[in-house]
């Protein structure tokens, strides 16, 4: 089996990276950055994202682990003292492969220029560069409402518990295989008027915004931030890939809710 392993960058998860390397090696297990069969992360959500989306050309050859070096993770369970326990597990025992709905965002420009398509984890934003942010938004070819306010979170089930939950929407368990979009500060008055709540989308349902006047917009792809000018529209739906989990022993979805969100 081919490995990788990808870090943090501080120095506790460096030192973890190199010994995690050297006893796969003993193991007899190859290294390969290009081509992994399982990617290990360490550091923590950020540090798997950044994995994420290193290999998302061959999301469905390469399945990730994550270790946390600081608090309890949605995608990093594993601590640093099960450091030989996670090891072992990798190099000897048969794990269990599971996946996830990912988002698919695809970019067409005015100008007619190829569009540009991106997969996010855990969500996608649009904000207007300056003044206030509208945009048509559209559900599965019908027009449903101009909205007005700071802009618009699109997220994944399992990104759900991210920054979308921070605009009030809805946790969803990841494998529900749905989108789910939610505003930034609407504007809602006599004039103005937006639905007001987080709408989850199935599967087979594309959500459509296009730019009512301002075409320039700062799209987020998980972690990343990017400047797009002359937008036509933004599309956003459930993406055919998706992200594989390698599990050596139960992850439960609404124990890590519970963990991070309510207990002590």
């Amino acid at each position: 089996m081919k490995f990788a392993v990808t870090s943090k960058g501080d120095s506790k998860s460096e030192n973890l990276v190199q010994i995690i390397k050297q006893y796969l090696l003993d193991f007899e297990l190859q290294y390969d950055e290009e081509e992994p069969d399982i990617v290990i992360s360490v550091g923590g959500d950020g540090t798997l994202l950044y994995a994420f989306h290193r290999y998302s050309n061959r999301l469905d050859k390469t399945a990730f682990v994550g270790m946390h070096t600081g608090h309890l993770g949605f995608y990093a369970d594993w601590t640093p003292a099960e450091l030989e326990k996670l090891v072992i597990a990798i190099a000897k025992t048969p794990y269990n492969i599971i996946e996830y709905p990912i988002l698919e965002v695809i970019v067409r420009y005015q100008n007619e220029e190829k569009e540009t398509r991106y997969l996010a984890l855990n969500e996608s934003t649009v904000k207007s560069i300056e003044g206030t942010f509208v945009m048509d938004v559209e559900m599965s070819g019908k027009h449903f409402e101009r909205f007005r306010g700071d802009g618009l979170c699109v997220s994944t089930p399992s990104g759900s518990t991210a920054y979308n939950k921070a605009l009030g929407g809805a946790i969803l368990h990841p494998s529900i295989e749905a989108i789910q979009l939610a505003e930034m500060a609407s504007i809602n008055n006599r004039v103005f008027r937006t639905v007001g709540s987080p709408l989850i989308l199935p599967k087979h349902h594309t959500c459509v915004l296009k730019p009512v006047n301002e075409p320039d917009f700062q799209i987020s792809i998980d972690h990343l931030n990017l400047l797009h000018k002359k937008v036509h529209s933004i599309q956003y739906r459930v993406a055919e890939e998706k992200v594989r989990f390698a599990r050596f022993r139960p992850f439960p979805f609404w124990k890590r809710v519970h963990d991070s969100f309510i207990s002590e």
